[in-house]
């Protein structure tokens, strides 16, 4: 079955690994990262694959991505409470759609959210 992969805007490279690797735990699969040359990277994170790319061109800031059926999202979301990331302490509540569902927003530093809808 083909898979659809999100790029995501990013403009400093440190940033987003601080973010995305070191905060939230998303694992760098490979990067595209030569000398003197923007990066283009892919992570994952429990079957969730996104692209990180610092080329002109390649997606707008602000971007968002709606991850259904995050596995353990209330112990996910201790975890992220637990690494006191300076930047983002978010809140998890009931979805608006559905109160059995629970959801947390994160914004990386370049204005991309990613929402995580689980139980």
């Amino acid at each position: 079955m083909a898979q659809a992969i999100p790029v995501f805007r990013i403009f400093d490279y440190s940033k987003a690994i601080e973010f995305y690797n070191g905060w939230l735990g998303f694992h760098v699969d490979w990067e595209a990262k030569p000398d003197d040359t923007p990066a283009y990277l892919q992570i994952s994170l429990q079957g969730i694959v996104l692209h990180l790319s610092e080329h002109h061109g390649d997606g707008s800031p602000g971007a968002h991505v709606h991850i259904d059926v995050f596995s353990g999202l209330r112990e996910f979301h201790q975890q992220l409470l637990n690494k006191n990331y300076k930047y983002m302490r978010p809140g998890i509540g009931p979805a608006t759609w559905d109160e059995k569902t629970l959801c947390m927003e994160v914004i990386d530093p370049f204005g991309n959210r990613l929402t995580f809808t689980g139980e």
